[in-house]
């Protein structure tokens, strides 16, 4: 530490000036303390003791904590008063601010920015300053002895009245360096009574209050109280915290007036106020993290919907009550009338009036309001009884209907609801157009696959006819598996049953082609072995790259009760033969699958069949149906058809459905088709 005393100017003038270097440690507040406390002693001006420290540790404090360097400090006393000069040798910019005189203002939003940074110096200092070197910088302040006369600015006196005792410079330290408890879950209450005691011990207050609305709907709320509660008529001294909306504030002191109390009051507001500001960009950033995930789940829930009544009557569950007293959705037909579609209030009783109120037509109507809000594609207020707002439901630019939501019961919806509901709006009208997109397709994909099947089977005398059709987990696609029974020129029945590879509409394509091919060659009196053949040439040339697995068995009747049955398989698995004693095997001898090579081979078996035997065809779907690792198998299947022997085909048929579908929870991943013939005479 080195130092430089001067003495008396030559002109006369008792000044006493000191100059040190102080090293950045903590020790440097105490050491600038007891430089200015000797000069105040030597130049009489005990009066300005407190305010001298203070301002002086502030200086120190700050110069140590954010520059980091060594610090020089001047004190210079005269016989009207002090100044303290305290510069670093951190360079930073250059402020447009290099000189102030004292603030008088009462509303803290008043002072300027740099006094709202160095705001003990801009209350308590008769001048105060800034210093720019290459070196550093530094911040002066000036203090006059209240029996001097008064500086001027700008041609202006200014004047200083005490009516009481200064505060202690370790009342005035603890009050800056109060700081809010950090591990508290709310630590903004015990901090502004903290402040709230501090500030009323030293200006003499009978009690004080801290006001706060955070515009949740709560009103004004007393955050902290200190001392009695004022009584009717007494004045007293309010300070508004400075904070930014939603958030409101005061704080209400009961003191006598004296020239500390005003700016000890504001420079407490000024604390409170910077806390309370982290307090609610805080709580903004935790609402907004909370609506966005309240947006996620509410896609997700959405998104896994692809049913159009059950999506509009899962929206106002999600809107209420989080987003207000009630919510109703409306649809808009072709010719955009509305009709409801789901409506939900938080008070399940109100809920017959809601419809009501909801129905009616009319000028002033929520129906008219909803007309409005679908035709302008906007926000449409709706007023009383049922306050509250609507937005138009749009996705792909086409108007669905309008989503009506009720305001608050204790509070209008703020600005980020506003904002959320309209982003709820939107992800509602894509859901229910893609649930209703999924619709058309399911309706489409339907009606193809029906057309793909027989409407019914034909009723043959002695022979029995069932089959069973399950279409794969995804109902809006259309499988490639299909059956039929098709009349022969020479009396017989023709049974196919095939598998086109792959799903879709191009699948379908292919399953109706070979559908129709069949029927086209068989019904010219083709044989079997010559159309297996001409539909392979087809499926190489148009079949898209797609083959085909079919199974054909041509059915007769003989005289004795027996069908004889001319089986070719192309590429199919072999069908079920259940003995009428319940004994089951697998007949007819693997081909070759349609539309892979130029040329196939499609054996042909020939399987007698007497009275009670069935024959059972089925498609992949039945074999590969999985539960877990485990396929649903051959043997599996071969096991359940036998005891089923001695019933009719129509229990044949939905008992192995049955028992294919049971094996497994998923739903199939594969079609399912299963048809039995079953020679029905009786023994002769």
């Amino acid at each position: 530490m080195s130092a430089e005393i001067g003495g008396p100017f030559s002109d006369g003038t008792d000044e006493r000036v000191r100059r040190v270097r102080l090293p950045a440690d903590r020790r440097t507040p105490a050491a600038a303390r007891a430089i200015v406390r000797s000069v105040l002693a030597e130049a009489k001006l005990d009066e300005l003791l407190n305010e001298a420290l203070l301002l002086t540790t502030e200086l120190s404090t700050n110069a140590v904590e954010h520059a980091g360097t060594e610090l020089d400090i001047e004190v210079v006393a005269d016989e009207s008063g002090l100044t303290v000069t305290v510069s670093d040798f951190a360079v930073g910019p250059l402020e447009k601010v290099t000189a102030r005189p004292k603030n008088d203002l009462t509303d803290i939003s008043e002072v300027s920015e740099r006094g709202r940074g160095l705001l003990l110096v801009d209350h308590f200092a008769s001048r105060w300053g800034t210093t720019h070197l290459p070196t550093g910088k530094g911040v002066w302040f000036r203090l006059d002895r209240k029996s001097a006369p008064a500086p001027t600015s700008g041609g202006q006196p200014s004047s200083r009245t005490e009516t009481g005792p200064a505060p202690s410079v370790g009342a005035l330290t603890a009050l800056m360096h109060t700081v809010p408890d950090p591990y508290a879950d709310d630590p903004l209450p015990d901090f502004a009574g903290d402040l709230l005691a501090r500030v009323g011990e030293m200006v003499g207050a009978a009690g004080g209050t801290v006001r706060l609305d955070r515009g949740d709907g709560n009103g004004s709320q007393v955050l902290a109280r200190y001392g009695r509660h004022p009584r009717p008529g007494d004045d007293l001294l309010r300070v508004p915290l400075a904070v930014h909306r939603p958030y409101a504030g005061e704080l209400e002191l009961d003191a006598a007036p004296s020239g500390y109390a005003q700016p000890l009051a504001a420079l407490m507001a000024e604390r409170l106020s910077l806390h309370l500001e982290n307090d609610r960009l805080r709580r903004a950033d935790v609402r907004r993290q909370t609506w966005l995930t309240f947006l996620a789940e509410a896609s997700e829930l959405l998104a896994q919907s692809l049913d159009v009544d059950l999506t509009m009557a899962l929206i106002p569950q999600l809107v209420v009550p989080r987003l207000g007293q009630w919510c109703a959705v409306h649809t808009a037909d072709e010719w955009g009338r509305l009709k409801l579609a789901a409506a939900s209030h938080a008070d399940e009783a109100i809920l017959p009036e809601l419809h009501k109120v909801l129905g009616e037509d009319g000028p002033d109507s929520v129906q008219a309001r909803l007309r409005e809000a679908s035709r302008s594609g906007s926000q449409v207020p709706i007023g009383g009884p049922m306050d509250g707002f609507a937005v138009p439901l749009v996705a792909r630019g086409q108007r669905l209907g309008t989503l009506a939501v009720g305001r608050h019961l204790r509070h209008r919806h703020d600005p980020d609801e506003v904002a959320v509901l309209e982003d709820v709006a939107r992800r509602a009208a894509l859901a229910i157009e893609n649930a209703r997109i999924h619709a058309e397709r399911r309706r489409i994909a339907h009606t193809l696959q029906q057309s793909l099947l027989p409407p019914v089977l034909p009723v043959v005398d002695g022979i029995g006819f069932a089959a069973e059709y399950v279409p794969t987990g995804d109902d809006a696609d259309v499988g490639g598996d299909f059956y039929d029974v098709v009349p022969l020129p020479d009396g017989r029945w023709l049974v196919v049953v095939g598998d086109v590879s792959g799903k879709g509409v191009q699948a379908a394509a292919v399953t109706g082609l070979v559908r129709d091919v069949i029927r086209v060659l068989v019904g010219d009196g083709k044989p079997l072995p010559e159309a297996l053949d001409r539909l392979n040439e087809t499926l190489v040339e148009r079949g898209g790259g797609r083959y085909c697995t079919l199974a054909l068995a041509a059915v007769g009747q003989r005289p004795d009760g027996q069908l004889s049955v001319e089986l070719h398989l192309a590429g199919h698995d072999r069908p079920v033969l259940v003995r009428g004693n319940g004994r089951a095997s697998f007949v007819g001898t693997g081909g070759t699958a349609l539309g892979l090579l130029d040329s196939i081979a499609t054996p042909s078996a020939s399987v007698p069949m007497g009275p009670g035997d069935s024959l059972i065809f089925y498609t992949d779907g039945v074999t590969e149906r999985r539960r877990g690792r485990e396929l649903f198998g051959l043997d599996r299947l071969r096991d359940a058809a036998g005891p089923l022997a001695g019933y009719s085909a129509d229990v044949v048929a939905a008992r192995l459905r049955s028992t294919a579908i049971g094996f497994s929870a998923e739903t199939p991943r594969d079609d399912i088709a299963i048809l039995v013939l079953r020679n029905d005479a009786l023994p002769v």
